[in-house]
C-alpha cells in the first residue's frame, strides 16, 4: 500500500514549513542533523519592513499634528486665554489749567436749552450768571418762545427746570432767562475780553446737534472781526451786529449761547455764529458743520447787556445819531441825505453836536478802518453809551477828524 503524506500540523514536513525562509533553509525549530554545522541566524525581512512603515506613518501623523498645533498657535496666540497688559484705573486730579481741568470745573455751570414755540423748536446752550437763577444765552436760541412757548433747561447732572425770559435784545443777539427753585447753581466766572490776544488757547462748551456737554478747544484766531448775523429770509432773527472774537475751536449748531473760555476757566465770549463751507449768504446759527470759523460775542459786551436786561428788561445801544446810506458801494460808511421830514443827522444828537453833515463818508473809528455801513454799526456797538470816540471822515474830497460822545437808544426805539 502506498504511503500518504502527513497533513499540516500532524507532524512531518508540512509542520515545519516556513514560507519566508530561504530555499533549503531548515524550518523553524528544526534541529540540525547530528554532527552537522549550526545554521547562520538571519533577520526576517517582514519585521524590518513593518518597522520602517510604522516609523514613516508615525512621522507623518506627528507632522500633521504639529502643523495643526502650530497654525492654531499662530492664529490664536496659544492654547490658553489671552490676557493683555493694562494700566490700573486712576483717579488722579487734572491740572486746573488743562482742558480737562477747565471742563470739569465749568460743566456744572453750562446748560442745554430745548425751546418750543410758534411752530418751531430747537436746542442751544447757555451758562449760569448768578445764584439767583439768571442764565445768559443768544436771543436766537429762545426767540421762538418769546411770544408764548416752552423753554426747558437741562443741567450737566441731568436735572431739568422750566425757564422764563427776563429780557432779550436782537441787535446784540443776547438774552437772559431765569430758572426758579434750582439749588446748587454754579455760576461761571467772567473774564475780560479786552485782555485776550490772537493765538491764546481757548475752550468752547456747548450742545452741538443736541450733544450736551461737548467740549472742544482751539485758539483765538482774530479779534474785532465785524460780523452780522440773522435777518434771514424765513423771518428769523433781526440782524445782529457783533465785533466778534474769531476762534478755530469747533463750534456747530447747538453751541449757540455757550461759553468760550480762557485757560484760567473764565468766560471771554459767548459762542454765536459760524461760517460753513456751504454758506454763501453770510453768518448764522443754523449753518452746516464747523470748518474752524467760529465767532463769539466778547464777554465785555455780553456782561453789559446782561446787566441791563436783568435790571431793566431791555438793553441800550450806543448811537451817533445819523442815518446811513446802506446802498453806498464806495469805501467807508456814508451818511445819507435828508428825506423830507426825516433829517439824516438827528438835530442836537451826538453826530450833530460833533459836526457831522449829510453826505459825509466815515472811514475810521478810533483809527480802525471801516469799509461799509455795517462795519461802522459794529464798531459803534462795541462801545457803551457815553464813550468818547474819534471819527475820521471825508467831506468834499478832504479828510477831517471829529470827536463824538455816544448817545443811547434801546432796541425798541
Amino acid at each position: 500500500m502506498p504511503s500518504v503524506p502527513s497533513a499540516p500540523g500532524a507532524g512531518g514536513h508540512w509542520e515545519r514549513y516556513d514560507p519566508w525562509a530561504a530555499p533549503g533553509a531548515p524550518a523553524p525549530g528544526a534541529l540540525p542533523a547530528p554532527g552537522g554545522p549550526l545554521p547562520a541566524v538571519r533577520r526576517r525581512g517582514r519585521s524590518r519592513g513593518a518597522l520602517v512603515a510604522g516609523a514613516l506613518l508615525l512621522t507623518l501623523v506627528a507632522g500633521a499634528i504639529g502643523g495643526g498645533v502650530g497654525a492654531y498657535i499662530e492664529r490664536n496666540g496659544g492654547v490658553v486665554d489671552v490676557a493683555l497688559p493694562q494700566a490700573p484705573a486712576e483717579d488722579r486730579p487734572r491740572d486746573p489749567g488743562s482742558v480737562a481741568g477747565i471742563a470739569e470745573a465749568a460743566l456744572p455751570g453750562v446748560v442745554t436749552f430745548h425751546v418750543k414755540g410758534g411752530g418751531k423748536e430747537g436746542t442751544g446752550t447757555g451758562f449760569v450768571l448768578d445764584r439767583r437763577g439768571h442764565i445768559l444765552t443768544n436771543n436766537h436760541v429762545v426767540e421762538a418762545a418769546a411770544s408764548g412757548g416752552d423753554i426747558s433747561v437741562t443741567f450737566s447732572g441731568g436735572a431739568t427746570a422750566e425757564a422764563e425770559i427776563v429780557g432779550r435784545d436782537s441787535g446784540y443777539d443776547l438774552a437772559v432767562v431765569r430758572v426758579s427753585g434750582v439749588r446748587g447753581l454754579r455760576p461761571l466766572r467772567l473774564g475780560n475780553s479786552d485782555s485776550v490776544r490772537v493765538g491764546d488757547p481757548v475752550v468752547a462748551i456747548g450742545a452741538p446737534y443736541d450733544l450736551a456737554g461737548t467740549v472742544t478747544s482751539g485758539i483765538i484766531s482774530a479779534k474785532e472781526r465785524p460780523i452780522t448775523a440773522g435777518g434771514g429770509k424765513d423771518g428769523g432773527s433781526d440782524v445782529s451786529y457783533v465785533d466778534a472774537i474769531q476762534t478755530d475751536a469747533p463750534i456747530n449748531p447747538g453751541n449757540s449761547g455757550g461759553p468760550l473760555m480762557d485757560m484760567e476757566g473764565r468766560v471771554i465770549g459767548i459762542n454765536s455764529a459760524i461760517r460753513a463751507a456751504d454758506d454763501e449768504t453770510g453768518l448764522g446759527a443754523s449753518q452746516g458743520g464747523s470748518i474752524g470759523l467760529g465767532f463769539a460775542i466778547p464777554v465785555n459786551q455780553g456782561k453789559r447787556v446782561a446787566e441791563e436786561l436783568i435790571n431793566t428788561g431791555r438793553a441800550t445801544h450806543p448811537v451817533i445819531g445819523v442815518t446811513l446810506d446802506m446802498r453806498f458801494t464806495g469805501d467807508g460808511a456814508k451818511v445819507g441825505a435828508d428825506d423830507g421830514d426825516r433829517p439824516a443827522v438827528t438835530p442836537d444828537g451826538p453826530g450833530d453836536k460833533a459836526g457831522i453833515k449829510p453826505g459825509d463818508v466815515i472811514t475810521a473809528v478810533n483809527g480802525a478802518r471801516v469799509h461799509n455801513g455795517e462795519e461802522l454799526i459794529v464798531k459803534i456797538r462795541a462801545h457803551r453809551p457815553g464813550d468818547r470816540l474819534e471819527l475820521t471822515l471825508k467831506r468834499d474830497g478832504r479828510e477831517r477828524t471829529l470827536r463824538l460822545t455816544l448817545g443811547s437808544a434801546s432796541d425798541e426805539e
